[in-house]
């Protein structure tokens, strides 16, 4: 059985985090970290490690942002789907530092294809040259794509062109619309025609590195208990090592100023700081620093941000026998089924089974006004047209999760026209966020990997306790 969502929430109450924490006018010198997800937490391990005084400020009642644990049934797993590949060595790392690698485990999977009303295995090579939809040229030319794109290394000539284009040219119209168009809709919605070819070429890499050991066979890993247990070990550890968490902290503004900056939060409160790193999406921290210049607010404001509505599905009896079954039928609303105890053991949810529906969204959509009643209908009702053996009473629990700026979408150009420094204009507000992933999708080790990435640049630049002198400063003199 999965760990109890409530008692996570309990564990995690600001009270037992905030103590120390100086309020009113007096000042609480160190960095503060806005945002408590798993970049914002490892953020500021890296941080603390380094020496320096740490606050976490974050909006929800506990940790881990899109990668934090919910309440299905009786049972607690994963808000949205999430697992680890062999290659993902930034995630595994931090498992190993936080002493919980002996609660990962791996297993294989199959995947799946709906085309044209039918379900296909595709999980391995013969069932791939048994594909209906495609010929054997189509095959040829798509097993080259994936070859040629997982040795290309200068991956910033692929910002220059859409990835639907870049990919009909090696593949072809047919393969794009088969297998191409469905799986960057699994992870962009509509999107899907504005992200460039870097992020497909990224998808791909992740994947083939994930394949490159002798068997063959995507080898995915899940932790007992799900994300909500890493999370509570790196929460413990982050208060083991004296970082402070607020909890239940909406921040309202950040004011730069010659000696510092001043976190606002719930309108009422103020705290002073030698530095403030935000870890929040790119329309947020515009919105956050109202001292920023026009030319940097609509930089940052010009990042296309994919959202996501997903439903989490307890049923009495699976589905099929694919962790992932990706859908080409238009009249399909979700952009994908995610089987989850086709990895994950079904006793950890009483002998039932979990799915994930994910339904992927432009910040226009007009999905995002549709309740979560008319979501389970609609939804529901598009099993039972797909699965022949699903019936409506094998649903035991049905909830919907959404969250609006999820992944910052790789568009033409991104690196150079979008891509936010993680120096601001404002000499004590800096950023370190997802949407410096240029070339990837978003996932915990791409996030892990984001903050290792930029942690000497802004460790470069951090002030120390001294008012108005940077690091490099300091050594300078």
């Amino acid at each position: 059985m999965g760990l109890d969502a409530t008692a996570y929430a309990a564990a995690s109450a600001p009270q037992e985090n905030t103590d120390s924490v100086v309020s009113g006018s007096e000042e609480n010198r160190g960095v503060a970290v806005i945002g408590g997800g798993v970049l914002g937490m490892y953020l500021a391990y890296k941080l603390r490690n380094e020496g320096k005084e740490v606050t976490i400020f974050e909006a929800a009642s506990h940790s881990g942002g899109l990668a934090s644990g919910d309440e299905i049934g009786s049972y607690t797993w994963d808000r949205f789907y999430h697992v680890i590949l062999m290659s993902d060595l930034n995630t595994r790392g931090l498992l190993e530092d936080l002493g919980i690698a002996d609660k990962l485990n791996w297993g294989t999977t199959r995947t799946g294809f709906f085309v044209g009303g039918e379900l296909y295995s595709m999980s391995d090579t013969l069932e791939f040259l048994r594909f209906p939809p495609l010929s054997l040229i189509d095959k040829l030319r798509l097993g080259a794509t994936i070859f040629f794109a997982a040795r290309i290394r200068n991956w910033r000539r692929l910002e220059k062109v859409l990835a639907v284009d870049w990919l009909t040219r090696w593949s072809g119209k047919r393969v794009v619309e088969k297998i191409w168009m469905p799986l960057l809709r699994c992870k962009l919605g509509d999107n899907a025609r504005t992200a460039s070819a870097a992020f497909i070429w990224s998808t791909i890499a992740r994947m083939y590195a994930a394949r490159r050991s002798g068997i063959k066979k995507e080898m995915f890993g899940y932790v007992e208990g799900g994300y909500d247990v890493i999370l509570r070990a790196l929460q413990e550890r982050l208060d083991e090592i004296g970082v402070k968490t607020v909890f239940n902290a909406r921040v309202g503004g950040i004011v730069d100023s010659s000696d510092g900056a001043t976190v606002n939060w719930n309108e009422s409160e103020a705290r002073n700081f030698d530095d403030v790193v935000l870890t929040v999406p790119t329309p947020v921290v515009a919105k956050m620093c109202g001292q920023m210049p026009d030319a940097e607010v609509e930089r940052l404001n010009g990042v296309t941000y994919q959202g996501i509505a997903c439903a989490s599905l307890l049923l009495k009896k699976p589905l099929g026998p694919y962790y992932v079954t990706n859908i080409t039928d238009d009249w399909v609303p979700f952009t994908g089924v995610i089987e989850m105890t086709a990895l994950v053991d079904r006793e950890n949810f009483g002998g039932n089974a979990l799915v994930y529906l994910p339904c992927y969204l432009t910040q226009e959509d007009d999905f995002w006004n549709k309740t979560d009643d008319e979501i389970e209908e609609l939804f529901v009702s598009t099993l039972d047209r797909m699965y022949p053996e699903f019936e409506r009473s094998d649903v035991l629990v049905f909830k919907v999760a959404r969250a609006r700026n999820v992944l910052a979408v790789s568009t033409l150009n991104y690196s150079e026209t979008y891509l936010p420094p993680v120096r601001t204009s404002l000499g004590h507000v800096f950023t370190v966020n997802s949407a410096q992933i240029a070339n990837g999708t978003l996932n915990v080790n791409e996030t892990l990997g984001i903050a290792d990435t930029k942690f000497a640049e802004l460790m470069e630049h951090l002030h120390d306790a001294s008012p108005g002198q940077t690091k490099s400063q300091e050594l300078s003199e």
